[in-house]
């Protein structure tokens, strides 16, 4: 890890991210616009590849409304069959370059019925049914507590941020419960019915091992689905990853609005 750490400050001039951002599918498009330095995971030592179409792959450091960012453009998935250590490794990394607030973005299929695709949804707490956890292992007491506290991943002043920012902005955002499934099929007609009894309301294969550590490690966690399809159609039409691209391109210049307000209401 210290590898990894003293590799990135070199190549960017010893920046010091405030603020690190995650952007899902189809939400990459923010560091292209942003950019001081930018370097492919293929170049960093320890980091993996990500393979899936949407994700660059790049790692961003930007000044953006005044804060310092670093931008994972493109995450990496367990369902490309990385360890949960791998795929979380990088949350660390922004831990000890100095980041202290994590935002976390996905595209999300929509199991609350009232949702609709292009929607953003702020993300009020996860239910993890991935089958395992990234705290499995040995602790890091460095990092965080053997078992550490859940019962506010999210915080909640960062989600009042995040609504204030909204209302200003006139984007109508929802809110609602992540649900994490391990991928990479899509859920069944049954288990997206599951997942509506059982509390949540959108779905996807990404964020929570990501959300888990961050909480772990101590930094303040915001999330932020853009709704990209109706998981799991009824309709007889099928689902596709080409429609979740599609539906989070539509969703882009309102989820760039909405996090560039953010970054200028955090108070760091």
């Amino acid at each position: 890890m210290q590898e990894t750490v003293n590799f990135i400050k070199e190549k960017t001039n010893n920046f010091v991210p405030e603020i690190g951002i995650i952007l899902g599918s189809g939400l990459g498009e923010l560091a292209d616009e942003y950019c001081d330095y930018a370097i492919s995971y293929t170049d960093i030592p320890h980091f993996v590849k990500s393979t899936v179409e949407g994700h660059k792959g790049r790692l961003v450091f930007a000044d953006i409304c005044g804060k310092k960012v670093v931008m994972m453009q493109g995450r990496n998935h367990f369902y490309e069959g990385h360890s949960m250590e791998e795929i979380t490794f990088p949350i660390k990394v922004m831990k000890l370059l100095g980041v202290k607030t994590l935002i976390l973005t996905n595209a999300a299929g929509a199991v609350n019925e009232s949702f609709r695709p292009s929607d953003l949804m702020i993300i009020t707490d996860h239910i993890n049914f991935m089958g395992s956890n990234p705290l499995i292992g040995k602790n890091d007491n460095s990092m965080g507590e053997r078992f550490p506290d859940m019962s506010e991943v999210y915080k909640k002043d960062l989600i009042e941020i995040a609504e204030k920012c909204a209302k200003d902005l006139g984007i109508d955002v929802k809110k609602g419960v992540y649900w994490a499934n391990s991928g990479p099929s899509y859920e069944t007609p049954a288990e997206i019915n599951m997942i509506r009894m059982l509390g949540g309301d959108a779905v996807g294969m990404s964020t929570v091992p990501e959300a888990i550590v961050a909480n772990y490690c101590g930094l303040n966690v915001l999330g932020i689905s853009c709704i990209t399809n109706t998981a799991s159609s009824t309709n007889g039409s099928k689902l596709s990853h080409e429609e979740v691209i599609e539906a989070a391109s539509n969703a882009k210049i309102k989820f760039k609005s909405l996090i560039l307000e953010i970054l200028k209401e955090l108070n760091l």
